[in-house]
């Protein structure tokens, strides 16, 4: 048995365990903090809160963060990683990743999403469903490209960066950490650190 732990019984969680599912995970289990009133994420059990799995990582072959905030995921992943705990990714099979992509660990990629050459995605990415990342993008730690989004070619995305639903941004466009994009915009320029856009073209709001 091939087990996953998944930290956050969220909606994100559950797509998350089915992608793993689907990938050959088996014996999945999930922890949150809302345990033990909350005692199960659709047909997966929830089995402890954070500092049980903090106590029992060797029960597990890998443990990944089921939580859609960027911010809340990032500060899991370093809990767990000063825990030691096993980091891992999670692709659905259905999802082409290039060979030449670099996916670092604790990362998830949705079903038919498509990451192309030479793009580097940085840990505890969300790469959601149907989500594009052309060539050459550069993705920071903890970022969420939101499902049918799609990067052009060369785009970097600073760390903890939300792109919307069905939002594109156009070629060699860069956006500062924890920018936020509107779901459906079309980003044509810069967007610095913090801002939040929305729009055809986008703006800042």
């Amino acid at each position: 048995m091939k087990c996953l732990a998944i930290l956050g019984a969220s909606g994100h969680g559950k797509v998350v365990a089915e992608a793993a599912e689907c990938s050959g995970w088996d014996g999945i289990r999930f922890f949150d903090d809302a345990w033990p009133e909350l005692t199960s994420n659709s047909r997966w059990p929830v089995v402890g809160s954070t500092a049980e799995l903090l106590n029992n990582l060797e029960k597990y072959h890998g443990v990944v963060v089921g939580i859609g905030d960027n911010r809340i995921r990032y500060r899991k992943l370093q809990d767990l990683s000063a825990a030691g705990a096993n980091i891992v990714s999670v692709i659905h099979p259905s999802a082409t990743v290039s060979s030449y992509v670099k996916l670092e660990l604790g990362s998830v990629v949705f079903a038919n999403a498509v990451i192309n050459a030479d793009t580097m995605v940085g840990s505890g990415a969300i790469i959601n469903t149907g989500a594009v990342i052309e060539h050459d993008c550069r993705l920071g730690t903890c970022i969420h490209v939101s499902p049918n989004a799609t990067l052009a070619g060369g785009v970097v995305l600073g760390r903890l960066v939300w792109v919307g639903a069905n939002a594109c941004v156009r070629q060699l466009v860069s956006l500062g950490d924890e920018a936020v994009v509107g779901m459906g915009s079309v980003v044509l320029q810069n967007v610095v650190a913090g801002q939040v856009v929305a729009g055809n073209p986008a703006k800042p709001l």
